[in-house]
């Protein structure tokens, strides 16, 4: 139970830091939004026209992430690791699921 615990601490401590960090980077810069190509309604000429329209990927909670990690050392038997490498490994992963989730599907 204690290394439960101190897992615990360090993830909270690492999800503390990486916020700070990430307000201090975003604070004085408007990143503009992601944006994709929607092919817009065809006229009876048969010309198209694109309209961009704003994506927006929701990024992974600190509690999505602490849970995906918690998984990786669990399946290790709570055996060995590093817990930063297993919260980069999660937050990583969840990001690439939800840009595969996002991504226009193509017929």
């Amino acid at each position: 139970m204690e290394n439960l615990t101190r897992r615990g601490e360090i993830i909270y401590q690492m999800a503390r830091k990486r916020n700070s960090e990430s307000s201090m980077l975003s604070a004085g810069t408007g990143a503009a939004p992601t944006r994709r190509r929607v092919p817009a309604a065809t006229h009876a000429s048969h010309s198209t026209t694109t309209v961009e329209t704003p994506v927006s990927i929701a990024e992974p909670t600190e509690e999505e992430i602490a849970q995906r990690a918690h998984s990786y050392w669990e399946a290790r038997g709570f055996q060995g690791g590093s817990p930063e490498e297993d919260w980069l490994r999660a937050e990583q992963e969840l990001r690439a699921e939800r840009e595969t989730l996002a991504s226009p599907v193509t017929a």
